[in-house]
């Protein structure tokens, strides 16, 4: 039966692939056909998602992305172990609630590493020569918070902000080389952030907070799924955009 989606023969490396939507996104991806290699600091957390892939090939690192200045080498290893790539996931990421009066220089620089800094060294490394295969696919994960305000979101806001200002500039000088880049734009879904975003600020389901969402929270797999979409070929033609994700939140 004809896939869609399909992602047979693809080399994919995930980021935060330990928890949450990246280990989602790995489960999926190797459903549909992907090598997938698993990027995440906690080697038990990574060693449970690999029993969970199907398929063979699959493979996992423990790296720190606050290690900006380490991942040339790293990409370098593991593209001379796997070979080039067709696609690349950054799904990693830190949520942390600080209100403005408390966000330091360094609060601030360590959330931009992650969720920027690294994604920005990890596309530079993987778009060199021998590197990517033609047609590759990178989907980093943004947020409506990138665009619409909450109280204490502000340093995590502006990391989502950079990225999917950076992906239309991106897009443009990659397309030279067929690669294509792209963001989705997700509200919030039930995954361990979201319970302990619930923990911190003592909501649940009923706070009128969630009101926004139209059809409520998604899970994990809805983003998997959009990301699934980005990858494949479907969306050969879709490059320097941010694919909406958000039960409605921001309509």
């Amino acid at each position: 039966m004809f896939n869609p989606i399909s992602l047979s023969g693809k080399t994919v490396l995930i980021t935060g692939a330990s928890d949450g939507i990246g280990k989602a996104t790995a489960i999926l991806s190797s459903q549909l056909g992907a090598n997938v290699i698993m990027l995440a600091r906690s080697e038990e957390k990574l060693m449970s998602v690999m029993d969970m892939l199907e398929g063979k090939g699959h493979s996992w690192y423990s790296y720190d992305l606050k290690d900006v200045e380490g991942l040339e080498s790293f990409i370098k290893k593991i593209v001379g172990k796997h070979g080039a790539f067709d696609g690349l996931v950054h799904s990693a990421g830190i949520s942390k609630i600080k209100p403005l009066k408390m966000i330091s220089q360094k609060f601030l620089h360590d959330i931009m590493l992650i969720n920027f800094y690294s994604f920005i060294e990890l596309v530079r490394c993987l778009s060199k020569r021998g590197s990517y295969n033609e047609g590759m696919s990178i989907v980093a994960m943004s947020s409506i918070a990138g665009s619409k305000g909450f109280k204490g979101y502000t340093a995590y806001s502006s990391t989502k902000a950079a990225i999917d200002g950076a992906i239309r500039s991106m897009a443009k000088e990659l397309a030279d080389k067929n690669i294509r880049i792209n963001s989705i734009i997700a509200g919030m879904v039930k995954t361990n952030m979201y319970e302990r975003f619930k923990d911190k600020t003592g909501t649940d389901l009923e706070n009128p907070i969630y009101s926004i969402y139209s059809l409520g929270l998604g899970e994990a797999i809805d983003i998997a799924n959009a990301i699934a979409f980005l990858l494949s070929d479907s969306s050969r033609i879709i490059t320097g955009t941010g694919l909406t994700v958000d039960s409605g939140a921001t309509t």
